[in-house]
């Protein structure tokens, strides 16, 4: 029997009239005049110098466009939570006799496919591209491109372990990205050590800082995490600039040694990597190892955390992120669980520092500020704390993203031909994240598979979880 509808007439009345067009049009009107203003310094005009001079030049046409465009999406806003508290108002006849289950949605059915289909396209990259512009050569930038998105992968899984899993702010990882780098720099530039030799040597130094920044802040939650975390950052690239006589200072150090393919350079003469191997030599044949070279750690990151997800320290790991009070009631000794927590992430992040050496040949100061750290944390929050598949689907989003804004040429048409989309790739960052906070604020993956499986494997809907991530 069908339970009577619980909503009257008189409130769907209302809440069908609670959609105040002039309401609506005034707001609308208070938010563009707020653009207008914020617009006058920041769009208005554009300064051109030409020799000595420097000429202010008014884009009044710009500042037009973007109010009727924030003028236009406050009445869409207006409407479609007007229409959403209806649709809320007036559930169905059935809602009272239905069973409630959690069933997983969309996203969660597609993440369990997700990553098979990105371990593919990835292993195949390069072919693909190669297929596409037709030749090496040619697919050079595209090649390029996925070494920055894989290097941000598995930096983002790296943070995922101290951020997702055991639920501490971090806002200083780009500390231990720059210990790995200077390691392998000064190691092969000062001792000649190799690539492979340098390789675990930055990750063993790396998580060592992991557990100096550990100790401090045994007691430390939430706010206080963070700002101890940011002065840690911003410490190591204060001594990296101050301390010249080993880092270079601000300078940086340069001519860093290539890495080889197991002990065979790449280079065009006798016992080069193409006459080994009876190829023509080509100067992407690097390029498509490093491709394969962070391709491939990027994955034993993976492998790894997965693994460790499952083993107790995995799971004291997530008692900690869920309540640490609850987690020492049972016994767990915290302070092994975020230093481990701690060093792994930074034995990461310090594999990928000493690939992004090898792979630039240079290092400086400058490669790791504040907004390297900002960039990792943002992936691996919009992603989904705790979701693998996410934080690669969001490094891909965001790095990739300001990419292809540089293609967007077809806009000069539209705003003028003085018209640069990738000057705004901090302001569509911004929108996009405030966009995720009130759309999917747990994150583009909110789901996850349980650590431990009883009888049958089964997904969390996101609806289920405190914090949507576990």
């Amino acid at each position: 029997m069908n339970a009577p509808s619980i909503t009257t007439a008189a409130q769907t009345q209302a809440v069908t009239r609670s959609f105040d067009l002039n309401a609506a049009l005034k707001d609308a009107f208070k938010t563009t005049l707020i653009t207008l203003g914020l617009s006058i310094p920041i769009l208005a005009y554009r300064t051109d110098q030409a020799g000595a001079d420097l000429f202010l030049t008014p884009r009044w046409g710009l500042v037009a466009i973007v109010c009727a465009i924030v003028f236009g999406l406050r009445l869409v806003l207006h409407a479609f939570t007007a229409s959403r508290a209806y649709g809320k108002a007036t559930p169905s006849a059935r809602q009272a006799t239905e069973a409630v289950h959690a069933t997983p949605s969309a996203f969660q059915h597609v993440s369990r496919f997700a990553l098979p289909m990105f371990l593919g396209v990835a292993l195949f990259f390069p072919l693909i591209i190669y297929l596409i512009q037709g030749g090496l050569t040619e697919s050079r930038y595209w090649v390029d491109l996925g070494i920055l998105i894989l290097t941000y992968v598995m930096l983002g899984w790296g943070l995922n372990i101290v951020v997702g899993l055991a639920g501490l702010l971090d806002l200083g990882y780009v500390a231990f990205y720059a210990v790995g780098a200077y390691t392998y720099a000064l190691l092969s530039t000062t001792f000649g050590l190799s690539f492979w030799i340098c390789l675990p040597l930055a990750g063993i130094l790396a998580a060592f800082w992991g557990m100096i920044l550990g100790f401090p802040v045994l007691r430390l939650r939430g706010d206080y995490l963070a700002i101890v975390t940011l002065a840690f950052g911003e410490i190591i690239r204060l001594v990296l600039i101050n301390w010249v006589d080993v880092t270079g200072g601000g300078a940086g150090i340069s001519s860093i040694p290539r890495a080889t393919f197991f002990g065979i350079p790449f280079t065009a003469g006798e016992g080069g990597f193409a006459q080994t191997f009876g190829l023509e030599f080509n100067s992407m044949h690097r390029m498509i190892f490093f491709y394969y070279l962070i391709l491939a750690l990027a994955l034993i990151t993976n492998f790894v955390t997965m693994r460790l997800r499952k083993l107790p320290v995995g799971r004291a790991w997530e008692a900690l992120r869920e309540d640490e009070i609850a987690c020492r009631s049972l016994g767990i000794n915290t302070t092994n669980t975020k230093l481990t927590a701690f060093a792994i992430g930074a034995m990461f992040g310090g594999f990928a520092g000493s690939f992004f050496a090898v792979r630039q040949g240079f290092v400086s100061p400058e490669s790791f500020n504040f907004l390297e750290s900002a960039i990792i944390l943002a992936i691996v929050v919009l992603g989904g704390m705790g979701s693998q598949i996410g934080v690669a689907i969001a490094a891909i989003v965001l790095v990739g993203g300001p990419e292809i804004l540089r293609n967007l040429t077809f806009l000069q048409s539209v705003f003028g031909a003085g018209f640069d989309p990738n000057e705004y790739r901090l302001l569509l960052f911004g929108i996009g994240m405030v966009a995720m906070m009130v759309w999917r604020p747990r994150g583009l993956i909110s789901e996850r598979e349980p650590s431990v499986i009883l009888k049958e494997r089964k997904a969390i809907s996101g609806s289920l979880v405190k914090e949507g991530h576990g």
